[in-house]
């Protein structure tokens, strides 16, 4: 499987999920922190993966993965906004071998609550959902812009953007960092993108239940793409969250990066704790 790290390539072992859309270079957002801290962020180009590869045996091919790069080492996961629903999955198939779950704006079950009419991508999930072959053209719509017009693309996927995410989008370094990502996963990765999307909106909340690794939740109060809501879902549902982090005034991506940085100094601290008995 394909990967991109960042940080201290000998480091302790941390694999991250971006998010829907996504990429794996999304992950250099850890890049400096990694390596402040020596950490090996690890992440996996899973829409790369043979569409046809689906459900469990897609969940299956991460884990195998990820337990083979990882050796006689525990491992900790971060996940990211949808990527936290493929995350608490592969976590399920790895029991004994993650230390630690950070899961940064974290999408929840649709099935398990009223979440879809505070959602910013209500349409899309709705499309999903109810008319598949209707989102299946939108997405092809998509990937159409993010060839022709991606900063069209940026701007339709961040009009309803809230908190301290307005003032990212106007931010010199965000919009060239996240367009890149836009335009791998809608060019060279669509599919990898609707099996994603297809698997988050059928029902997950069975495996919310059973994710008993330790848990720490990161969500911006001001999220309307993974309303807050769903984080107190998720604190409530997962059996070892061990704490909800609110990050006043953020939203999605303004608290991706807030995260980043204690998130990594909070996996180093543990490691460290580890290392001394």
């Amino acid at each position: 499987m394909k990967t991109m790290e960042f940080g201290n390539h000998s480091g302790k072992k941390v694999f991250y999920f971006h998010g829907v859309p996504g990429a794996v270079s999304e992950g250099a957002l850890f890049d400096k922190v990694a390596k402040q801290h020596s950490l090996n962020i690890i992440c996996m180009n899973r829409f790369n993966l043979h569409p046809t590869l689906t459900g469990q045996a897609y969940y299956q091919q991460l884990a195998s993965f990820m337990s083979e790069t990882a050796g006689t080492e525990s491992m900790d996961i971060i996940g990211f906004s949808m990527g936290c629903q493929v995350a608490i999955e592969a976590s399920l198939l790895l029991e004994g071998k993650v230390n630690n779950l950070h899961l940064i704006s974290a999408a929840a079950p649709l099935e398990a609550g009223n979440f879809l009419g505070d959602m910013a991508g209500k349409p899309v999930f709705t499309l999903a959902k109810k008319l598949p072959a209707v989102f299946f053209l939108l997405t092809h719509w998509q990937s159409f812009l993010a060839k022709l017009s991606p900063s069209l693309l940026f701007n339709m996927l961040f009009a309803s953007a809230q908190g301290e995410d307005k003032n990212l989008i106007k931010d010199d370094k965000f919009k060239p960092f996240i367009t890149p990502i836009l335009k791998d996963c809608f060019n060279g990765h669509v599919k990898g993108y609707l099996r994603d999307i297809k698997h988050y909106v059928a029902p997950w909340q069975a495996s919310v239940g059973k994710c008993t690794t330790n848990t720490t939740i990161w969500h911006g109060e001001e999220d309307n793409w993974s309303p807050p809501a769903m984080a107190h879902y998720l604190k409530q549902a997962l059996p070892n969250c061990q704490k909800l982090e609110l990050m006043a005034g953020l939203s999605h991506y303004s608290c991706l990066q807030a995260a980043s940085e204690k998130i990594a100094s909070q996996l180093a601290q543990n490691n460290d704790q580890s290392l001394n008995g």
